[in-house]
């Protein structure tokens, strides 16, 4: 069994590289046959992405998808000093 640490690694290297994250802003742990992801992304569908992203990068790992989605709004009205 390859070491959690290189585990973590390749996942965190394909996050980077595939075409469909392009992702460096992602905590990536792996405890035993879990692979946990933590972080925040600007919306769902990027969440769902990463995860499976993540799954093909381990295969045979549990993904526990901990990534939250901020809520991002437009500016507001002027401030005025």
């Amino acid at each position: 069994m390859e070491a959690p640490q290189y585990v973590a690694a390749r996942v965190q290297r394909a996050l980077a590289e595939d075409e469909r994250t392009h992702e460096l802003g992602i905590r990536v742990d792996v405890r035993g046959e879990q692979l946990f992801l933590r972080g925040q992304v600007t919306g769902a569908e990027r969440r769902a992405l990463i995860a499976d992203v993540a799954g093909e990068a381990a295969p045979g790992l549990t993904v526990h998808n901990e990534i939250t989605v901020m809520d991002v709004r437009g500016p507001g009205e002027e401030e005025r000093l």
